[in-house]
C-alpha cells in the first residue's frame, strides 16, 4: 500500500530524459499545427451543429467561449508544467512527482479512455462528412453500414477502416506523421476560412433569435459538450520526448494552439447559426448543410472534402498522444511491459495496434454524442490534475527550471480546477455513472496487476 503514494523523483526523470535515446523532429510550429490538428475537428465540423440545436441555441457561440476561457486556465498550467518536465505522459507524468503512484495510475487510465473515446467519435462523426461526399457522385454508403446498431444499422464501417488506415500511418513514424498531419492541418484551415467568407454573406440576424432558448442552463450544458472540442492542445504535452527543445517550444504549441482555434470557433459558430435557425442544426454535417441550405452546392462540397482530410489530422494527434501515454505507463510498469517496443521507424508498434484496434471497434459501434460527454468528464477531470500539480509542483520544486511560469499564482490554477469541476457537474449523470466504474475497474488493474508484476524500482 505505501507503493500507492510513491513519487517519481523529478531530477532523476529529467536526467533519464536527457539520456534517452530516440529522434526530436517537432520544432514550436509542428507543435502548433499538431495541436490544431488535434482541436479543429469535430468541434467545429460536427458539435457546433448538434449542440446548437440540443443544448444553446444561437447562444453556442457562448458555450464555445465559455469552453475556450476555462481550457485557457487549463492551458497556462500545462505550459508551465510540460516546459518544467518536459516528460511524456501528460497529466500521468504530473500526477506521479507530486501526488502518487496510484492517482498517476487513475490519471494515465482516464487520459487513455479520453484519448480513445475521442478517436472513436471524431471517426463517427467523420462517416458523415464522407457519405455527403459519395452522395454528389450518386454512389453514397448503404445506411445500414454507416449506422451504429442503436440507431438500426450493422456497423459504422467506413470509420472503422479510417482509424486502421490513420494507426498504420502512424506506425510510418513521426517525421512522415508529421508532415502528413500539416499539410492536413493547412487543409482543414483552408475550408474553414472559405466557409466563414461564403457564408457570411447568407447571415441573417433574425436566426439569432431567440439568442438563449434554453437559458442559462443551456450555455452551461453546451459549454461542457463542446469542451470536447477544444482538448487537442493536451496532446502537445505527451509530444514532450519527440520535442527538438520542449522548454522553449511545448508553451508556444499549447497556448498558440488553443488561441488560434478559439477564434475559429467562435466564428465559425456566429455565421453558421446566422445562415439558419438552430432547430435545423441537428445533423453531423451541419458546415455542409446550412451551404446547401442556401444554395452553395459547390462550395458545400469543398467543405466535405475539407472536412474529410482535416478530420483525419485529429484522429492522427489523438492515436499519437493515446500511445505515447501508453508507453509512459509501460515503461513505469503500471501496464505491461511490449507496449514500449518500437519498429525500426521509432513507432511503438503493439501500442498503436491496440489504441487503434479499440478506437476502431468503438468507433463501428457507439454513439456520438455518448462518447463525446464520456471524453469530456475525463478531460475534466485530468484538468483539475494538472492545476493541482502545477501549485504543488512550484512548493516542492521552487528553483526547477521554468520555460513559462504561471501568471497570478495560485488564482490562475484555482480558476482552472473551480471551473472545471463547473462543467463536470453539468454533465449528465449516466455519464457520472460509467465514468465512476471505468475509475473502479482503474483501481481493480493497479492493485492485482502490482501483485501479478511484483515490486518494481524507480
Amino acid at each position: 500500500m505505501k507503493d500507492w503514494f510513491r513519487k517519481k523523483d523529478v531530477n532523476k526523470l529529467l536526467a533519464q530524459s536527457n539520456d534517452r535515446k530516440g529522434s526530436k523532429t517537432l520544432g514550436a510550429l509542428d507543435l502548433t499545427l499538431l495541436g490544431m490538428g488535434a482541436i479543429i475537428g469535430t468541434g467545429v465540423m460536427v458539435l457546433t451543429g448538434l449542440v446548437a440545436a440540443r443544448d444553446a441555441g444561437p447562444a453556442v457561440i457562448l458555450s464555445f467561449i465559455l469552453a475556450g476561457i476555462v481550457c485557457a486556465f487549463a492551458a497556462l498550467c500545462y505550459a508551465e508544467i510540460s516546459s518544467a518536465v518536459p516528460i511524456g505522459g501528460s497529466a500521468y507524468t504530473y500526477a506521479y512527482i507530486t501526488v502518487g503512484e496510484l492517482v498517476a495510475h487513475l490519471m494515465g487510465w482516464t487520459l487513455l479512455a479520453v484519448y480513445v473515446l475521442m478517436i472513436s467519435a471524431v471517426a463517427s462523426g467523420w462517416t458523415g462528412y464522407l457519405n455527403n461526399i459519395l452522395d454528389s457522385f450518386g454512389i453514397g454508403i448503404p445506411v445500414e453500414w454507416m449506422t451504429i446498431p442503436a440507431n438500426g444499422g450493422i456497423v459504422n464501417l467506413p470509420a472503422i477502416l479510417m482509424v486502421l488506415f490513420m494507426t498504420w500511418l502512424l506506425l510510418r513514424g513521426t517525421k512522415e506523421s508529421k508532415t502528413v498531419n500539416n499539410i492536413m492541418v493547412f487543409v482543414k484551415l483552408g475550408v474553414i476560412l472559405l466557409f466563414i467568407i461564403v457564408g457570411a454573406f447568407y447571415v441573417e440576424p433574425a436566426n439569432w433569435t431567440p439568442f438563449m432558448p434554453y437559458g442559462t442552463s443551456g450555455v452551461l450544458a453546451g459549454a461542457a459538450a463542446v469542451f470536447f472540442a477544444f482538448l487537442g492542445f493536451d496532446a502537445i504535452s505527451t509530444s514532450a520526448e519527440d520535442a527538438k527543445n520542449p522548454q522553449r517550444d511545448l508553451p508556444k504549441g499549447i497556448i498558440g494552439s488553443l488561441a488560434i482555434s478559439t477564434v475559429i470557433y467562435v466564428f465559425v459558430c456566429v455565421v453558421m447559426t446566422g445562415m439558419a435557425s438552430y432547430t435545423q442544426l441537428n445533423v453531423p454535417e451541419a458546415m455542409a448543410y446550412v451551404l446547401h441550405l442556401v444554395g452553395r452546392n459547390e462550395v458545400a462540397g469543398i467543405i466535405a472534402v475539407g472536412a474529410v482530410i482535416g478530420m483525419l489530422a485529429v484522429v492522427l494527434a489523438y492515436i499519437y498522444a493515446a500511445t505515447r501515454v501508453m508507453m509512459t505507463m509501460s515503461r513505469d510498469g503500471l501496464i505491461p511491459r511490449s507496449f514500449t517496443k518500437l519498429n525500426k521507424n521509432d513507432a511503438p508498434t503493439v501500442a498503436l495496434w491496440f489504441i487503434g484496434g479499440v478506437s476502431a471497434f468503438i468507433a463501428g459501434f457507439m454513439d456520438l454524442k455518448e462518447l463525446a460527454d464520456l471524453a469530456n468528464i475525463g478531460a475534466l477531470l485530468t484538468f483539475v490534475m494538472v492545476g493541482l500539480s502545477v501549485i504543488l509542483l512550484r512548493r516542492s520544486h521552487p528553483n526547477l527550471k521554468r520555460g513559462f511560469v504561471v501568471p497570478f499564482m495560485p488564482l490562475i490554477p484555482i480558476l482552472s480546477i473551480a471551473s472545471c469541476v463547473l462543467l463536470m457537474v453539468n454533465l449528465p449523470f449516466r455519464t457520472w455513472i460509467i465514468f465512476g466504474i471505468w475509475l473502479v475497474i482503474g483501481v481493480v488493474w493497479y492493485i492485482v496487476y502490482s501483485k501479478i508484476r511484483g515490486p518494481i524500482h524507480k
